[in-house]
């Protein structure tokens, strides 16, 4: 796989394969030998050169960034862009499982097949196992989903599910179920999919901002999304730092948000500490059964580690927002009557911080603003 490498950024150690993790605990990063050019390819697929693949899967799943008009007047933001990251043919998004999670899967089966990984377990709180479901039904490539039993309901597919697909529920929350996969794995052999850990994961949703930066013409001032794990963000980050590493202007400031009452993440940043204590996660079961966005419920999230949340938020100089349920749906319907389309719950969350940010005067009328 000539066009990239795959190292440390904290030892410098070079990897090759399907390969995790290293044993600085860093996240391992991909370093592209290519400048970015785009390829006459749907979706994610025209960024190929900055992806951990070299063969694109038959799918049309990526981002769409569009200039807001309604929620942007309403809020008086001259420069507010949304990324879409769902099904909305009218504006070109064609996620068909209806969340950006449809942009980790592809590059992460595509990575997985050509590092000749014929099977990949999946912890999942209901997204990220649909997305996987659509891959494996559309490629014949196997997939372990295990999810939580309490959020079967999220777990559907937009086809007749075929026999790739093998799925295994826990009696238990998410944390639970990201355990279980991992003794699932050391028990049958079958490889992890990785999480946060995965660069192809994180290189796919990361072309959320290339998406966005060449739509704009220019990186974007600030940067919201709510966040379980944070992984998306991450990635993010790292894809603007690439830019940045090519003469593109500017540096966004992450706005990241979660779904009170299940705060650690916003704890931990709000006491100005890289690593999150336990009393950050006091009553985390309940706190999650009582949050809007279930899916934003990671109690393990890559914050502490080198390349991880908390270095992310510090050389952005960012902002993290906790975000009540009630608040949530509002910000949800606000959207829903500006600009035309529904949400799912972890996006209204993100918009309810960008509510927020304008009141609390975080951000500018003129500024580049990506959502």
């Amino acid at each position: 796989m000539g066009h990239h490498r795959i190292i440390c950024p904290q030892c410098r150690r070079e990897f090759s394969g399907y390969a995790l993790s290293c044993e600085c605990s860093s996240l391992l990063k991909t370093e592209y030998t290519n400048s970015l050019e785009l390829r006459s390819l749907p979706g994610l697929w025209k960024f190929l050169d900055w992806l951990p693949c070299q063969n694109p899967l038959d799918t049309k799943v990526g981002s769409v960034t569009f200039r807001s008009i309604g929620l942007g007047k309403e809020l008086g933001l001259a420069n507010l862009f949304i990324s879409f990251s769902g099904y909305w043919p009218e504006r070109g998004a064609f996620n068909l499982t209806g969340s950006f999670k449809d942009l980790e899967a592809s590059p992460t089966v595509a990575r997985a097949q050509e590092a000749g990984i014929e099977a990949l377990t999946i912890a999942s709180a209901g997204n990220t196992a649909r997305a996987f479901a659509h891959v494996a039904n559309n490629t014949g490539f196997e997939v372990y989903l295990i999810v939580p039993k309490s959020y079967l309901h999220m777990l559907w597919t937009p086809e007749i599910p075929s026999e790739h697909i093998h799925l295994l529920t826990v009696d238990g929350d998410y944390c639970e179920t990201i355990e279980m996969a991992a003794e699932f794995c050391q028990l049958n052999g079958i490889t992890p999919e990785g999480g946060a850990k995965n660069v192809a994961r994180r290189d796919g949703m990361g072309t959320v901002m290339l998406e966005a930066a060449y739509t704009m013409k220019r990186l974007p001032d600030h940067y919201f999304q709510a966040i379980g794990s944070g992984t998306g963000a991450i990635s993010c980050w790292e894809m603007a730092n690439r830019l940045r590493s090519h003469n593109w202007k500017g540096n966004p400031v992450l706005h990241l948000s979660q779904n009170f009452p299940f705060i650690p993440i916003y704890r931990a940043w709000e006491a100005g500490r890289r690593q999150i204590l336990p009393d950050d996660l006091q009553n985390a079961r309940e706190c999650i059964e009582g949050i809007h966005a279930v899916v934003l419920s990671n109690r393990n999230p890559p914050y502490s580690p080198t390349g991880g949340l908390y270095d992310a938020l510090s050389t952005t100089k960012g902002k993290v927002y906790s975000v009540t349920n009630s608040d949530a749906r509002k910000a949800g319907r606000l959207f829903e009557a500006l600009e035309g389309i529904d949400i799912l719950p972890a996006a209204e969350v993100a918009i309810a911080s960008l509510l927020q940010a304008v009141e609390s005067e975080y951000v500018n009328s003129t500024d580049h603003i990506l959502l």
